[in-house]
């Protein structure tokens, strides 16, 4: 058995497998989003998505800065942690990719019921209000297609940070 690590310089190794994030981005349905500004400042806001086809679905209204934003420089950026959902806390995925803005009667057809089930999972009459409710004049629908990812596992880390102590009190125990 190797020696456990003694620091938190390189937190690679608590990385996020496979499985464990196709379960969060099930499990969860909020992101933070991230984009440039005219300014070229990072911005960012907490929405709901859903996750189809490789891809990250969002929604707003055209009047949002981060569509003109989206428009001007399609790099984003989309975060997602498990805190909230039904899995263990401490997992966390970060995405870079390119967004794609949507406007056409097919996408929302299909995209607006599929966020509402989402969001409103455990009451489809809600869920139903929720696709009306969407199905506004200047709504949008963002895609990213993330390009790179960054996947964090905490439960790892902290599994980890207990052998550590673990070994450090047996060492000050035989000095």
């Amino acid at each position: 058995m190797s020696e456990p690590a003694d620091n938190y310089e390189d937190v690679t190794v608590f990385g996020l497998d496979d499985d464990d994030e196709a379960e969060m981005l099930d499990a969860q349905n909020e992101c933070t989003f991230i984009w440039s500004n005219k300014e070229g400042w990072p911005v960012g806001v907490i929405m709901s998505y859903i996750f189809r086809d490789g891809k990250f679905w969002l929604t707003a209204s055209s009047q949002r800065a981060r569509i003109s934003a989206v428009q001007r420089d399609p790099r984003v950026c989309v975060v997602v942690t498990s805190t909230g959902s039904r899995m263990q806390r401490n997992k966390t995925v970060t995405y870079k990719g390119t967004c794609t803005v949507h406007d056409d009667q097919a996408t929302k057809d299909w995209f607006y019921p599929a966020l509402s089930n989402a969001i409103r999972y455990d009451d489809a009459e809600a869920a139903a209000l929720f696709t009306k409710f969407l199905d506004s004049p200047r709504r949008v629908i963002l895609a990213v297609e993330p390009m790179q990812r960054i996947g964090y596992d905490g439960a790892k880390m902290g599994v980890a940070t207990q052998k550590w102590m673990e070994a450090q009190a047996n060492k000050d125990a035989e000095a």
